[in-house]
């Protein structure tokens, strides 16, 4: 490279993921076959439209390499292609999720009574997991554009078991009949019970939507439930647990509704011109990587690891959010009301414990638990994930490891004194 200032810094980063032990439960390393799939000269083809059907010349290579994608997309999670179609032009999951209420929930024209008929816009509901419980922005939060939009309903935690409470949901849909339930989450460790929201969608008359971004490859590698018998639409991004580049899928159930349509149309030209093409071949690179005997145990492993670093540090006396975890996910109580427990831990802000972590070579994002009193720039808790630190081949006994040194990190803070983690 001759921009000099650039590839230095472009070595500096890589030096640093090298270094660090990385546990932000959204990011994963990608194969070199994946980088060189993005960084190849795809990037110089413009492709606006869909295969067989572009706006441009020139696109006999890109049209095969995206229905490869989407033939890769649709077997590595056993869908039929009668049933089942896959959008892989989304550049990201926000504006993934946003096509979709864009094209399924638009805000309804009312006719106001009077004498000039006057048409008003009448935005429709989104219910969707708080963001402060766990849920994601784009699930209608008032600072996402989904939020501005459209109306949230929020659900949340039960305050006891911190898990969803589904008699309560069901309670709160068909009170408040969304047009669109969503089924996903940012930071809830738990696995959903996918058949459940099915049923409560159908009492409320919604349609369903799964955000599967976290959890997409431990559904693809068999180590979580899989949501698509139940959804009506379901969306992910392909760089967390998938291990891909940073890209989005939108999968929508064929029927006649011909949801799948209306979603392509919002894609493009609804949201978005050209199509990244050189993105769309990484992830189909990804997407074969995903469907190996390899990848399957890697995602076994991924939880495995975070059951264990979970048990580790409840050992040594933090507080997890729901006392566990099902995925690669654990969120960590480490502020527990400014007091430090019997054991000694706690009283450490999540501002506090991000900071001093990243000091010690471990890196994590601070974050807001349940219920929480503090600011979300400085939260009581904090995210950790296991899927990255997998990739790079570390198993149980490195994690146990990674859970003395956070907990000896965390105490340093707090002056606690450091706890063995035996009873």
């Amino acid at each position: 490279m001759k921009d000099t200032q650039i590839k230095k810094l472009i070595e500096t980063e890589k030096k640093r993921q090298k270094k660090v032990v990385n546990l932000i439960a959204s990011e994963n390393y990608v194969s070199k076959d994946v980088l060189e799939a993005l960084g190849s000269e795809l990037t110089n083809k413009y492709a606006e439209g869909y295969p067989g059907k572009r706006y441009y010349g020139g696109n006999e290579i890109v049209d095969k390499i995206e229905s490869v994608c989407i033939e890769r997309a649709l077997k590595l999670f056993k869908l039929d292609p009668t049933e089942w179609h896959v959008n892989v032009q989304a550049l990201s999951g926000s504006p993934a999720n946003l096509a979709v209420y864009t094209a399924l929930i638009p805000p309804k024209k009312i006719v106001l009574p009077g004498a000039d008929n006057a048409e008003v816009l009448v935005p429709s509901k989104i219910m969707g997991m708080s963001l402060d419980h766990g849920g994601h922005l784009t699930h209608g939060h008032k600072v996402s554009a989904t939020g501005k939009f459209w109306i949230q309903v929020p659900y949340g935690l039960d305050a006891t078991t911190e898990m969803i409470n589904y008699d309560l949901l069901r309670e709160l849909a068909i009170k408040e009949k969304p047009a669109i339930i969503v089924a996903g989450f940012t930071a809830y460790p738990r696995r959903i019970d996918w058949a459940m929201m099915r049923e409560i969608a159908d009492a409320a008359e919604a349609l369903l939507m799964v955000d599967m971004s976290h959890i997409a490859g431990l559904v693809a590698g068999g180590a979580y439930p899989a949501p698509f018998p139940y959804a009506d639409i379901v969306t992910t991004t392909t760089h967390k647990t998938l291990r891909g580049p940073r890209s989005a899928l939108i999968f929508v159930k064929r029927d006649a509704r011909e949801l799948d349509k209306k979603i392509d149309r919002a894609v493009f030209p609804g949201l978005q011109g050209g199509p990244h093409e050189n993105q769309i071949a990484a992830v189909a690179v990804a997407l074969k990587e995903a469907s190996s005997l390899n990848f399957k145990k890697y995602a076994d492993q991924v939880v495995k690891n975070a059951t264990v670093l979970a048990t580790e540090l409840h050992a040594r006396g933090w507080r997890l959010i729901s006392g566990g975890t099902d995925s690669h996910l654990i969120l960590i109580d480490t502020w527990n009301d400014g007091k430090k427990n019997e054991k000694g831990a706690g009283g450490v802000s999540g501002k506090d414990a991000s900071d001093a972590l990243e000091k010690s070579g471990i890196i994590v994002n601070k974050n807001a638990i349940p219920f929480d009193v503090r600011p979300p720039a400085d939260p009581s808790g904090i995210r950790i994930g296991t899927a990255a630190e997998t990739t790079r081949g570390r198993k149980e006994k490195d994690f146990k490891m990674i859970a003395k040194k956070i907990d000896e990190t965390l105490r340093k803070v707090s002056g606690a004194t450091a706890h063995t983690g035996k009873k």
